[in-house]
């Protein structure tokens, strides 16, 4: 799987994601996808998404769908 491209994600996944605030240390945040905010196919720094929680970042790691 690819974290850069928006067919691998779908709402329901666990992932790790990137936070902007984190993007410098490189932080992973756990979380199940709830919305994806990329509209392209492909994004080289991963696809922008929503978590249950509200939190927005990159997926840099797809768990399980």
């Amino acid at each position: 799987m690819n974290c850069q491209n928006r067919r691998d994600i779908s709402p329901g996944i666990e992932v790790y994601i990137v936070l902007k605030k984190d993007q410098r240390s490189g932080k992973k945040t756990r979380g199940i996808v709830k919305d994806i905010l990329t509209n392209s196919s492909f994004h080289p720094h991963g696809i922008k998404v929503r978590l249950q929680d509200g939190q927005v970042g990159r997926v840099q790691e797809i768990i399980k769908k």
